[in-house]
């Protein structure tokens, strides 16, 4: 029931804020750039300000309906507890009439979380241009009630029409995934000039512990950072975006940094690599770090793997395709975590894996298990929900790198420490 009493009030709050961010940003009246898409979004907003640097200003951790009008108040939430509510409704109409950016172009993270959500933020943000590139199962629980009433055939299609919204939106441009089907279809809600991605444009490949080399279009693009392949996508978009805007391209990606919990490596106890990638997990954003991982160069590979969330009536099915790519993977170790996974994906895993995998409901379990087995110079990659940095934690051998972590507020520590993290 509070579920519910949340869900019916989160537009009507978040109305509340966008008034005072609409007078802001009418105020500012910069080019505004979205990004958008079911993954990869984070990624390629770091990769635009690689290229941009100070000539724009980002939504650096916003990307919702209250994310995106907060980043454009300037209101931030530091711990996430339920009090900060108070000061952020006095605080809002206050800063529609605060001082604006000096820069005049914003790049802009955007999701579409929930039915509506599209819509709410493209009417708001009326983008110049518009760069999507992915459109999978992701959050899908909240969708599924629009295949029900028989709007959509299937969740896909439902999830991708409302990221159509900011096609409809956008004035001059969009940057889009022409290997996408979901995509290719909501094309004709725009009549702007449109720019197609494909994959047959990258040539080569290679990801390793020291980084990862893309080359596309005959150049070669090289990063200190893990990155799946699916990254060259966003490498080529943000190439196009940079020819759009008339800036000068700077061919190394030299300032590029990797956001928190999109494969970061750390240095683990007992010579161990943690490859952490547990921001958050669907089958798709899996996939990519999964077969990224394949292909990396390690004598003993662990996997830690947890529950995707939000599957909704997808789950089952999405977690045995996991499951089914674990066991193609062949880890030399495999540890679940959560109920999900375990109920959905186990059962096809132990058939493979037999006395290799083990499953855990508890992330402190899974903490106290690898403590008590791993033997030295194991590269583990975590992926999935249910508190998968915290059992990071547990394993660095620099305790400041917990710092680099994702899910630092307050309120993840509270939650963290009732599993005993």
């Amino acid at each position: 029931m509070f579920q519910s009493f949340k869900n019916a009030l989160y537009f009507p709050l978040a109305y509340y804020f966008r008034f005072s961010a609409k007078i802001k940003l009418s105020r500012w009246n910069p080019r505004i750039i979205v990004v958008t898409g079911s993954s990869g979004k984070t990624t390629l907003l770091y990769l635009i300000e690689a290229q941009l640097g100070e000539k724009a200003r980002y939504s650096h951790h916003a990307n919702s309906s209250y994310g995106i009008p907060f980043d454009i108040l300037g209101l931030t939430r530091k711990t996430l507890m339920i009090y900060e509510w108070l000061g952020l409704f006095l605080k809002a109409p206050f800063l529609a009439m605060s001082r604006i950016p000096k820069q005049k172009l914003y790049i802009v993270e955007a999701d579409c979380d929930r039915p509506g959500e599209g819509k709410f933020l493209s009417t708001l943000l009326k983008p110049e241009a518009t760069i999507w590139l992915s459109s999978t199962r992701t959050h899908s629980v909240n969708f599924d009630r629009l295949v029900e009433q028989g709007k959509f055939l299937n969740v896909e299609q439902a999830i991708a029409y409302e990221y159509g919204y900011f096609l409809e939106k956008t004035d001059r441009l969009v940057i889009y995934n022409s290997d996408s089907e979901l995509i290719k279809r909501q094309l004709g809600r725009t009549k702007v000039k449109k720019v197609a991605i494909s994959n047959r444009s990258l040539q080569k490949y290679e990801v390793s512990k020291s980084g990862s080399i893309f080359k596309i279009n005959n150049k070669v693009y090289e990063f200190k950072f893990l990155l799946p392949e699916a990254v060259s996508y966003s490498i080529s978009a943000v190439l196009s975006l940079v020819e759009y805007l008339g800036m000068p391209l700077e061919n190394k990606f030299k300032k590029f940094e990797m956001p928190p919990g999109r494969s970061s490596i750390f240095k683990g106890v007992r010579g161990i690599t943690i490859i952490d990638s547990c921001y958050n997990s669907n089958f798709s954003s899996a996939s990519e770090v999964i077969n990224m991982f394949s292909k990396m160069q390690a004598d003993k590979k662990w996997g830690v793997i947890g529950d995707m969330l939000e599957q909704g009536k997808s789950e089952k099915d999405e977690h045995e395709k996991l499951a089914r790519l674990i066991v193609e993977s062949n880890y030399n170790r495999v540890i679940l975590l959560g109920p999900r996974i375990i109920r959905h994906g186990y059962p096809i895993i132990k058939k493979h894996y037999r006395n290799r995998v083990v499953a855990h409901t508890s992330p402190k379990d899974v903490l106290d298990y690898l403590l008590s087995n791993l033997a030295g110079g194991e590269t583990v990659l975590f992926k999935g929900a249910r508190f998968l940095e915290g059992i990071i934690e547990g394993l660095l051998t620099d305790k400041k790198d917990a710092d680099k972590l994702v899910r630092r507020e307050k309120v993840w520590e509270i939650r963290r420490g009732k599993w005993g993290l």
